[in-house]
């Protein structure tokens, strides 16, 4: 049972850990298409639109980059536990639950924020 925890904890962290690099890459791509896209609209609602999306980006790389490093706690925290006292704490597999949600939130944000975006560039052509 208790390799099967930190086996499933492991899996999990490394399935979020590389989806959310994978998103990374992707919301710097849109950074930059968004930096193509700006150089040909100078109206007003244009040019708030454009500062929206220039601050998702920014503020979700940065969730990105937070829920990472919180992953990685997180790892090293079942380890030290599995290593200090052969199994992981419920207080560990709480923090799991949490870090899945967590996950499920920021990935629908990330979402919400791509499609919102795709509307904006297709409408600004």
């Amino acid at each position: 049972m208790v390799t099967t925890e930190i086996s499933q904890i492991n899996g999990a962290c490394l399935n979020w850990t590389n989806t959310l690099r994978e998103q990374r890459t992707h919301f710097g791509t849109l950074k930059e298409k968004l930096a193509q896209v700006s150089t040909h609209l100078h109206d007003n609602d244009s040019l708030r639109e454009i500062e929206h999306f220039q601050n998702q980006f920014y503020i979700q790389l940065i969730n990105i980059h937070d829920l990472k490093h919180a992953i990685r706690e997180h790892e090293q925290i079942a380890a030290w536990e599995l290593k200090q006292h052969g199994q992981v704490s419920d207080a560990t597999l709480s923090a799991h639950d949490a870090l899945e949600d967590q996950f499920g939130q920021l990935e629908q944000t990330l979402q919400e924020v791509e499609k919102d975006f795709g509307n904006f560039t297709n409408t600004a052509h």
